[in-house]
């Protein structure tokens, strides 16, 4: 029973890593059931309705796995930096270079997000996620006054678009780490308490 298990449960991630590639390559309209069973090497797509109630299903489950693999890729680099203004440019740098890291994901979440109305846990969280990180950045002081929600929306608008637009025409890797580090240090000028950029 425990082999079986086992058996099922590689069976199914197999499947959601198929369908976020397929979704990665031709889109979520264009992801046939039978695309990603033959992606996935299955000889029908009943393999995929044994383990998934509909394409809506799959969808989550996709969405589930990507947002999984983007916070085990960014968190530890987040949590690393040692300050608000550090963990800025941590959290841009790490979402830019995540596009050459994990593209097949990136697209896809892209795709599911604009085309199939996917929600997801992570993007959604964001906005709180900035607007209480540049508050309390604010209150200890290496942050200069502003109205945090606005700031918060540019900061998401601005990143969506880098994100968006190197994920549809992927750059070599220094390019990458160049658009995160420039993004970045617009960010950091553009809330610091001075003209030069401030240091927390």
């Amino acid at each position: 029973m425990r082999a079986r298990t086992f058996t099922e449960s590689a069976r199914r991630a197999q499947i959601v890593t198929s369908a976020i590639e397929v979704i990665a390559d031709v889109g979520y309209a264009k992801a046939s059931f039978s695309r990603i069973a033959k992606h996935a090497g299955l000889s029908s797509t009943g393999m995929i309705s044994y383990h998934f109630a509909g394409k809506e299903d799959l969808v989550a489950a996709c969405v589930a796995e990507i947002d999984t693999v983007l916070r085990a890729y960014m968190e530890p680099r987040i949590e690393a930096a040692v300050g608000h203004v550090a963990q800025l440019r941590a959290y841009v740098e790490s979402n830019v270079a995540m596009v050459g890291v994990h593209p097949a994901e990136v697209k896809a979440l892209i795709d599911l997000v604009r085309n199939a109305g996917t929600q997801s846990a992570s993007v959604n969280a964001r906005l709180d996620l900035f607007e209480e990180h540049f508050r309390t950045g604010q209150e200890a002081g290496v942050f200069r006054p502003f109205d945090t929600r606005t700031v918060a929306l540019v900061f998401a608008s601005g990143l969506d678009a880098v994100v968006v637009t190197a994920a549809a025409d992927l750059p070599e890797p220094d390019e990458l780490t160049r658009l995160g580090r420039e993004l970045a240090d617009l960010y950091v000028r553009a809330t610091a308490p001075d003209p030069l950029g401030g240091q927390a």
